[in-house]
């Protein structure tokens, strides 16, 4: 019996300093990311700023042939399936609409027509696998991804929201 009531006021002792860990952990990771920017919820994009994209070339849904020389301005990557990339879709359609079609790419992944739908009237748009050349051109691995290119195709700004990209996007 002794050793029984050894045993449940160590395993007590470890909960409870297991506890503490776990809430001096969450306390730290909040403090981080409130020094990194309150509210900036970035996805994991390998491109930054004055990051180049690799050599690309695809076809959009047109017949269009695209590459990593002629795409510049805002660059969108779309999967099926996802719901913050719907949620997405008609605010990169309405700057997609006033940037112009030949400035806006979007890389749809899977079978989504409704956001081919959505976004082949604003922009040229590619549908690949998602391990396609596009994707693998900006090392791109989440969705939604948004990028701004400038002329010299290198990455002006990047994130996961529009207002990341044009929130860091310098002004003209």
């Amino acid at each position: 019996m002794p050793y029984l009531t050894a045993a449940v006021v160590l395993v007590a002792l470890l909960s409870g300093f297991n506890l503490l860990l776990t809430l001096g952990l969450i306390r730290r990771l909040r403090q981080v990311e409130g020094a990194a920017g309150a509210g900036h919820s970035g996805p994991p994009l390998a491109l930054r700023p004055g990051s180049s994209t690799g050599e690309f070339t695809a076809v959009t849904l047109d017949g269009e042939t695209v590459s990593h020389e002629s795409v510049t301005g805002l660059v969108g990557f779309f999967s099926a399936g996802c719901e913050p990339c719907h949620k997405l879709l008609p605010r990169f359609a309405e700057h997609a609409r006033v940037l112009g079609r030949e400035s806006a790419l979007a890389v749809v992944a899977g079978d989504d027509p409704q956001a081919v739908e959505a976004l082949a009237p604003v922009a040229r748009v590619v549908v690949e696998d998602y391990d396609g050349p596009v994707a693998g051109a900006f090392q791109n691995t989440w969705t939604p991804a948004v990028y701004l290119l400038g002329d010299d195709r290198r990455v002006v700004a990047a994130g996961g929201r529009m207002e990341d990209v044009f929130a860091a996007a310098p002004r003209a």
